[in-house]
């Protein structure tokens, strides 16, 4: 069996063309993933049959060639080499962990995405991150809402500041009422989170905001929101969040 080749080599674009799978007289052949080059077997491929990566590779798939008649999988070349490594070994990556998760999701290496799951890097984020997160009442649309708010004060300027409210339980929101009252008058847009049902904190869930606005590309940051505007019995719950442009 010829093994992973040292390094994977970047290859001139090419147009890729269609073809049948591998025939089972053929079992060794070269693939192009990505621009990435890997040897392999046509067993290694076929090792878990129902998997996307065995149909692909079946004889009576469709399959694509490059230039050169190498097989072509249009996916990131750079986590392939730990997909063909588990189906030969079952040895679990070390590193990109959760880009090789993707890519064993996508190929359904149903066995590597439960292995995967296990690890702390998948089960930090899967099982206590998102889960906190879920019980955010509209996360994920007030993330949305506070880049559009970024987006359209940054017109000439070097940074632009979102301003958010977060209450971890009714009885904060009750004595945030007032202060976005004021704010509101005052034609001050806030994004407000929670209140939520979940041990994690303001400042944890503060924390994520920051995490997956920046996961996103932006530079951002946050700071306490202390203007005279509000009570100092309010400064614990409003904050700025800066957005940098250059």
């Amino acid at each position: 069996m010829m093994s992973l080749s040292s390094g994977p080599r970047s290859l001139r674009p090419s147009q890729a063309s269609p073809s049948t799978g591998p025939s089972a007289g053929s079992p060794v052949l070269e693939l192009n993933v990505g621009g990435e080059l890997y040897t392999t077997t046509v067993g290694t491929l076929r090792k878990l049959p129902g998997s996307k990566l065995a149909e692909m590779f079946s004889s009576s798939a469709k399959a694509y060639t490059d230039a050169e008649g190498r097989f072509f999988i249009d996916r990131p070349g750079t986590y392939f080499g730990p997909i063909l490594d588990y189906l030969r070994s079952e040895r679990l990556p070390t590193h990109h962990i959760l880009e090789v998760y993707r890519e064993a999701q996508f190929y359904e290496i149903k066995p590597l995405v439960k292995l995967l799951e296990d690890t702390p890097q998948i089960f930090g984020e899967q099982v206590a991150r998102r889960q906190f997160l879920l019980r955010v009442p509209g996360y994920s649309e007030n993330l949305e809402l506070m880049v559009r708010l970024a987006r359209a004060e940054a017109v000439a300027a070097r940074s632009s500041a979102v301003l958010v409210c977060a209450v971890r339980t009714e009885e904060e929101a009750v004595l945030c009422a007032d202060a976005l009252r004021v704010l509101e008058a005052k034609k001050r847009s806030v994004v407000k989170f929670g209140p939520w049902k979940a041990a994690p904190q303001v400042k944890d869930l503060l924390d994520c905001v920051k995490m997956d606005i920046t996961a996103q590309g932006y530079q951002v940051h946050y700071e306490q929101f202390s203007e005279r505007t509000l009570r100092a019995k309010h400064f614990g719950y409003f904050y700025t969040f800066v957005f940098i442009w250059w």
